[in-house]
Formats: structure tokens, C-alpha cells, sequence
């Protein structure tokens, strides 16, 4: 094999290792967006066989579409948790209106969570928006 041979075997090999790395890099650890979701926290587990995870949904809820005559949309986001005290504050939040902050990532990790979204922080913890019978004037109540 003569030098110009291993040099071109030695500099596409680096290249090669470069390109996974950036790969690997931009799919699992770029945070591609961050935010805040507000919903009614309606799951979150533990799951998993090796790897066990925090695993949630969200119910998002609109009060009608724009094109439609009164309908009303439901969206879920789903997500994980791999903070610890961020998912046992969850635990105690199933069915009330919560506003957290996530990151969401091109790709999922096994150890981070089943899903691209993660979950890192809890901004509002509240009661869902219910009405009771007293808030609707009686005027209003069909029985």
C-alpha cells in the first residue's frame, strides 16, 4: 500500500467519525425546540424493561376550531421525564391543570425516555377548569 493510499484511508476514516459524531450530536442532544404546554395532566408512569422512564400525557384543549360550527379539539402531548423530583411532583398532579417546560429533541433516547419531548420543569400546578352548578345562573340550568 503506498503513503498516498493510507493517507486517504486515514483522512475518510476521520471524516467518516466526524459525520457520525455530528449526527449522533444534532439527532440526540440538539435541543431542537423549547417550551411550555399547559393541559390537563392526564397519565404519567414509570415504565420500561431495562431502562425504566417517566412516562406522560397531556390533554390539550380548545374550544372549537376555526372552520368548524362549535367543535371542540383535543390534542395530546406526550412525553417523558427523567428528572426524578420533576416526575414525583407529576405523580401527585394526575387530573389537575398543569403548565410545564420541555425540550424537544429529533430523536429519543432509551435512557432519557420513550419520547422526543422531555419534560425538565413544572411551571403551575392547578384545578381544571370545571364549572360547578353555582357558577351557571339559573336561568341557564335545563333540567
Amino acid at each position: 500500500m503506498t503513503k498516498t493510499a493510507k493517507k486517504i484511508i486515514i483522512w475518510t476514516s476521520v471524516l467518516l467519525i466526524l459525520a457520525l459524531a455530528a449526527f449522533c450530536y444534532i439527532k440526540f442532544y440538539y435541543v431542537f425546540s423549547e417550551g411550555t404546554q399547559t393541559g390537563e395532566l392526564n397519565k404519567i408512569a414509570k415504565t420500561g424493561y431495562v431502562f425504566k422512564t417517566y412516562e406522560g400525557v397531556m390533554i390539550l384543549t380548545g374550544y372549537g376550531s376555526k372552520g368548524g360550527g362549535g367543535t371542540v379539539q383535543s390534542n395530546e402531548f406526550k412525553f417523558s421525564v427523567d428528572d426524578e423530583a420533576v416526575a414525583q411532583e407529576l405523580l401527585g398532579s394526575t387530573g389537575m391543570r398543569v403548565t410545564v417546560h420541555f425540550k424537544k429533541y429529533f430523536g429519543a433516547l432509551p435512557w432519557r425516555g420513550y419520547e422526543k419531548s422531555i419534560v425538565d420543569g413544572i411551571i403551575s400546578v392547578g384545578q381544571t377548569d370545571i364549572p360547578d352548578d353555582s357558577a351557571i345562573p339559573e336561568e341557564q340550568i335545563f333540567l
